[in-house]
């Protein structure tokens, strides 16, 4: 679908039109154009815009994958759809390791999601086949098989677009865990120790220009964060959007 870029939906159609594509080819489930729907929502309440709530949790973010010593991005399909070029390039410059979890898992999919990564760059990518090799403890789903040299063995773990049960047994497990989430009320986002409330499109090169600059101060920066807080801020900003469109309509 050609879509006019003078559109005021323009973004967001072309969002729905990837998500649509990727449906197609099989690198997402049906179920995951639902999930898509439901941030789409969540992100006109924050504005559709990087808040300055998500951009301390982006820094936050930077500096605790910079520090860890292994370090894993967790790719589900929607994630390989939306973001995969900066999937490749955060495994680079961090660097992590990538590894592909589904809950709709079946082998199709995941040997389709490691080549579209791979066809930008992405190399020694996890979880496929037999690599799913360990069992996260009291995760009976599908997404509990993972790779032995990937989420199992991580110290921190950054989940875009996660399940709350997945998310609850990492921290389980003593890892940390970051998530990109615009939902601030669901599982995933009370439980991480870091949520970025946000569009995955518009985090994740945020989240390469911070790791570019923590990289380039070559220092141990320090940075306070408090989760909960920052997600009741977010909260809050939700709400005063809402009271002015109620505001506007009387």
């Amino acid at each position: 679908m050609d879509i006019p870029k003078n559109h005021p939906r323009y973004e967001s159609l072309t969002l729905r039109e990837k998500v649509k594509e990727c449906l197609k080819q099989g690198i997402i489930s049906e179920v995951g154009i639902a999930a898509h729907g439901r941030g789409e929502a969540f992100d006109y309440f924050i504005g559709e815009r990087t808040t300055k709530e998500a951009e301390r949790a982006i820094k936050a973010a930077a500096i605790l994958l910079c520090n860890a010593k292994n370090p894993v991005l967790s790719v589900n399909g929607n994630t390989a759809c939306l973001v995969p070029d900066e999937i490749v390039e955060l495994s680079k410059i961090v660097p992590l390791k990538i590894e592909i979890n589904l809950f709709y898992r079946t082998n199709e999919r995941e040997i389709k999601i490691k080549e579209k990564l791979e066809k930008k760059g992405g190399a020694n990518i996890l979880g496929v086949g037999r690599n799913a090799n360990e069992k996260i403890p009291g995760l009976d789903s599908l997404r509990g098989n993972v790779s032995r040299d990937g989420i199992f063995t991580a110290d921190v773990v950054l989940v875009p677009l996660e399940d709350g049960d997945r998310a609850i047994a990492l921290k389980d497990m003593g890892k940390k865990v970051i998530a990109i989430d615009l939902n601030p009320l669901s599982r995933t986002s009370l439980c991480s120790d870091i949520t970025i409330v946000d569009n995955i499109v518009r985090a994740m090169p945020k989240l390469i220009q911070e790791i570019k600059i923590f990289k380039s101060n070559n220092t141990k920066e320090e940075f306070e964060f408090d989760n909960k807080e920052n997600i009741k801020k977010s909260v809050r900003i939700m709400r005063d959007n809402l009271l002015r469109l109620e505001e506007k309509l009387t």
